[in-house]
């Protein structure tokens, strides 16, 4: 008896454990790695979680069930569609409200929610939910991303981000359905445009589920004006809107950040206000013939959109070419940092033009506001500038062999992509998949890239126990 126990406690303890334990283990590994590369690379952790998110979203959208007919989507459609969606562009190959279903078209909101959350943020978050805590590193970078003040603020942060993208949205979805329920539409349908049009516009996507867009509504400020405030607040950025919840107006209490977005996202709605309906105003292709009030709305709507919110009123391709050139300024601009729109950032422009006006007075420091900014955020400036006229310029010679377009509408739609903006002269559409790829490939480049590049200079500052005698090279 005593030998068959032996044999019988030995056979037991050499059986492989439960499922559930080789789940945990698997969890636990998963756990780890992604703990690892939080610590280490957040950078990485983020460009891996946004092209995660991506895969998924094309692998749903690919499905027979997304499409009106029933029938598999091309890859090269799906891919450019959840790009644009996870990345909060807007542009398109196919209609949002003809080529999808409801099934699709929900997969195209969700997507635009959870990318206007952020790539910082949902790496952030990704770390917090997988290994239950975010090292270090981790929160540095989360903390560089959403100008937070201390370590310990970020995680707080991190669901208020989530809860005012909800509340805001909200808001604005209970302002637009009581107008779709006046305009005829019925209640469910009213609902829905009312929610989509909200996510849409606060994240600054500019998908829109009706064919013709929001081209009949070009005079109804019960529509227009509900979307322009979305587009504004989520062009400021979650720092800025917190600072805002904190200190209201009390100008004495933003921080810098806070200052400067402010400052120059009212300078840029202003000048494009006033350059758009001034250059356009004769244009009968576009606002020609309307009113003078109408041309007034078109111009504001034209400059709140232009910096990323994607909607429009008029035909881009019918634009003067200058007009043309002043959007591609403006959309290259963007908005505020950790917002959801694109471009190279309001602060990025305030911070190279201080360091300008400095080098003309010939001050050793850039100064504004009674602060100094530090050498190294110039450097990121310039680092970011760079960069992204790099992308622009490279995929638009590239465009330009595959398409055979003319240069305007090829650099039109290319710093579109990259902004994420959405606005387009119809050029995506026309493209072979090879140039589809190609605005895919910039999109994720352009939502990704510019911020992950800041955040992870910001943290490669090191300090050298040495100097080299300086010497200055000959410039201009």
């Amino acid at each position: 008896m005593t030998q068959r126990q032996s044999r019988s406690t030995s056979a037991v303890t050499w059986q492989p454990g439960p499922p559930e334990r080789e789940g945990l283990w698997i969890f636990t590994r998963l756990r780890d790695f992604v703990d690892n590369i939080a610590n280490s690379s957040p950078a990485r952790l983020a460009l891996t979680t946004f092209a995660v998110v991506i895969l998924v979203f094309t692998a749903l959208l690919s499905l027979p069930l997304s499409s009106a007919t029933g029938t598999v989507t091309p890859l090269y459609q799906a891919l450019f569609t959840a790009v644009s969606a996870v990345c909060v562009t807007g542009l398109t190959v196919v209609s949002t409200a003809v080529h999808w279903s409801f099934f699709g078209q929900l997969i195209i909101l969700i997507g635009i929610f959870v990318g206007g959350l952020g790539t910082l943020t949902l790496a952030s978050l990704l770390a917090l939910m997988v290994s239950k805590r975010l090292g270090v590193r981790g929160k540095l970078i989360a903390q560089e991303a959403m100008n937070a003040g201390r370590l310990g603020e970020v995680g707080t942060l991190l669901r208020i981000v989530i809860v005012t993208s909800v509340v805001i949205e909200a808001a604005l979805a209970l302002a637009l359905i009581p107008r779709f329920l006046v305009l005829g539409e019925s209640f469910g349908q009213s609902v829905w445009h009312g929610v989509f049009y909200s996510i849409s516009a606060f994240n600054n996507a500019g998908f829109t589920p009706h064919s013709d867009g929001i081209v009949p509504y070009e005079t109804d400020l019960w529509i227009l004006v509900p979307l322009m405030l979305g587009v504004f607040l989520g062009s400021l950025g979650f720092p800025v809107v917190m600072v805002l919840q904190q200190s209201g107006l009390n100008w004495k209490k933003w921080n810098l950040h806070t200052k400067l977005t402010i400052q120059v996202s009212f300078i840029l709605l202003g000048a494009g206000t006033v350059l758009w309906g001034l250059m356009e105003w004769e244009n009968i292709r576009t606002i020609g013939g309307m009113s003078d009030a109408d041309k007034i709305i078109h111009s504001l709507f034209a400059s709140v959109m232009t910096r990323s919110g994607g909607f429009n009123l008029v035909d881009q391709g019918q634009m003067d070419s200058t007009t043309m050139l002043l959007t591609d300024a403006l959309m290259f601009a963007g908005g505020g940092s950790a917002s959801t729109a694109g471009g190279i950032k309001v602060t990025t422009i305030a911070v190279m033009f201080l360091a300008i006006v400095a080098e003309a007075r010939g001050d050793s420091d850039v100064k504004i506001y009674g602060r100094t900014i530090p050498e190294g955020t110039m450097r990121v400036a310039i680092s970011v500038i760079v960069a992204g006229a790099t992308l622009v310029a490279v995929s638009a010679l590239l465009l330009l062999q595959i398409s055979g377009a003319s240069l305007d509408r090829v650099l039109f739609e290319t710093i579109s992509a990259f902004a994420t903006v959405g606005l387009s002269t119809n050029l995506s559409a026309e493209l072979p998949p090879s140039g589809v790829y190609v605005l895919t490939a910039l999109m994720f480049a352009g939502r990704v890239g510019t911020v992950t590049l800041a955040a992870a200079l910001a943290l490669r500052q090191r300090s050298q126990l040495y100097h080299y005698p300086e010497e200055r090279p000959i410039i201009g």
